[in-house]
């Protein structure tokens, strides 16, 4: 078996997506002017990555089933029995839904209620995917913008008494009441929702042309998601949800974890993005996807959220890492200056996505935009070609 293995992963073309950043990234022609919203790496069945081996192309999962113990390393391989995590490049242009994911007990639980409904796993109105939990953590390529939980209650009650349309939805939220605010408003009819949402998307739109807000303020998404048009009725009710969740700025290189039940959704950017291996939606709005209120509000979590940024820290000189308070997954960043080299050892299956420069890993040369995976158990020796910054994905 080799030490380290060029992977192949698989572009996911999302009308979310931009055009740019993922084809210059991966030197890809994108004349076409195909969105490329995501890059999966991983061994998820709707998108299994390829790894290449001196006896040709081999599926992920394929080659996890046939050394599972092997490549994974035994700790992960009897704690999960396969690849916890699923690893992404993500660039957002257009903001995704409001969202938020299951926490494992839950994801068995829907899931079971689906299979036993007879709704087929790829049916428009289906919302558990699979059994697993999907919680998730991401760390900015360039000034990112995200939904991040709910703001804090004394932030929250000055939202809705600071414009007029919100005031009937005070007695509802009475400074402590999450939950009963979020399900009052989402299960309005939508003539009654508009009532309040056209006089907002008025006030947004002359906000933004009057310069008198940025992206710090709802106000500017608002008008974003709509293009700086009002629409006339059947506005998407997850614009209340950008006037009631934190707006998060990370600059390039900080990093944010979002757990199970946290509503949240990504406005601008792009990311490495690193989840357990699910793909297990609830979403709540801004999407033309399904949307099961009911169900979403039996998972999230109805609480304030105190945003906590991380910004990193250092193992050594070359790697920093970004805590994630879970088993399934860990991400650090490896800078490598011209020249240098560095060796670390893969105590799990470990994927390594390389953002910038060129390198050495093990006998593989390596440039921006390509994927390497690496056996569990092995000693690495990575040596900067030029100067080089790579992500790895592993579990703890």
């Amino acid at each position: 078996m080799q030490k380290a293995y060029k992977l192949q992963g698989k572009h996911r073309h999302y009308d979310w997506g931009g055009q740019q950043f993922i084809p210059h990234l991966m030197g890809i022609d994108n004349s076409a002017q195909q969105p490329f919203a995501e890059y999966w790496m991983g061994a998820h069945p709707a998108a299994v990555s390829e790894v290449m081996t001196k006896e040709g192309i081999m599926p992920l999962d394929q080659m996890i089933q046939n050394n599972a113990s092997t490549l994974l390393g035994l700790k992960t391989h009897a704690e999960f029995g396969m690849l916890p995590y699923l690893f992404k490049i993500l660039d957002v242009a257009k903001m995704l839904s409001i969202q938020a994911h299951p926490d494992k007990k839950n994801a068995i639980i829907g899931f079971e209620k689906e299979q036993a409904a007879g709704i087929s796993l790829d049916a428009f109105n289906r919302n558990y995917k699979d059994q697993n939990h999907k919680p998730e953590v991401m760390v900015a390529l360039s000034d990112f913008w995200l939904l991040h939980g709910f703001l804090a209650p004394e932030l929250l009650e000055q939202r809705l008494q600071a414009f007029f349309y919100f005031h009937p939805l005070q007695d509802h939220f009475r400074g402590v009441d999450y939950e009963g605010l979020y399900r009052f408003f989402m299960q309005l009819s939508s003539e009654d929702a508009d009532r309040i949402l056209k006089p907002l998307m008025m006030d947004a739109v002359t906000s933004v042309k009057s310069g008198s807000v940025d992206k710090t303020h709802p106000h500017w998404w608002a008008n974003q998601y709509y293009n700086g048009e009002v629409p006339n009725q059947n506005i998407d009710k997850g614009i209340f949800s950008i006037y009631i969740l934190n707006i998060v700025h990370l600059s390039k290189y900080e990093g944010i974890f979002q757990g199970a039940g946290l509503l949240h959704a990504y406005l601008e950017g792009q990311n490495m993005e690193l989840m357990a291996n699910s793909d297990n939606v609830l979403r709540g709005g801004l999407t033309s996807k399904h949307i099961d209120i009911n169900e979403l509000i039996q998972q999230v979590k109805f609480k304030p959220t105190y945003p906590s940024i991380l910004k990193g820290q250092k193992r050594n000189d070359f790697e920093t890492e970004y805590a994630c308070p879970v088993p399934d997954f860990g991400i650090t960043k490896i800078t490598i200056p011209e020249g240098e080299s560095y060796t670390m050892n893969s105590d799990s299956l470990e994927i390594l996505l390389v953002t910038e420069g060129e390198l050495q890993v093990e006998e593989l040369s390596v440039k921006a935009g390509e994927a390497v995976m690496l056996p569990a158990g092995q000693g690495i020796s990575l040596k900067a070609i030029t100067a080089s910054v790579l992500f790895k994905s592993y579990v703890p």
